[in-house]
């Protein structure tokens, strides 16, 4: 049985500064994974810090965790053509909108 309430999760497409890698993932605190993302622990060798992607440039918000996954793991498929015409779609400039994120 699930709780009623209000559930945040957002699927959202970080790129570097000169925007020629993108990275795609799922959290249920985006501003707190954007910070982690920038500052991540001594010794890390993830993705976003090897790449240095740390730039928010497209999100997407949602209620259940389960098409959250779903949403990620679709765009994660997508070719790089694909993924940049999503983002062109609500951010044709790819202004990075950290800034944003309450």
């Amino acid at each position: 049985m699930k709780t009623l309430g209000t559930h945040n999760y957002y699927v959202y497409i970080l790129t570097n500064v000169n925007k020629t890698v993108v990275y795609t993932g799922v959290t249920n605190d985006l501003k707190s994974r954007l910070y982690w993302h920038k500052n991540p622990e001594a010794g890390n060798t993830h993705f976003t810090t090897k790449y240095k992607c740390f730039n928010l440039i497209y999100y997407e918000h949602f209620q259940e965790i389960e098409e959250a996954i779903a949403r990620e793991k679709q765009i994660k498929g997508y070719s790089r053509m694909k993924k940049e015409n999503l983002i062109n779609s609500l951010n044709p400039e790819w202004k990075f909108l950290n800034e944003s994120i309450e």
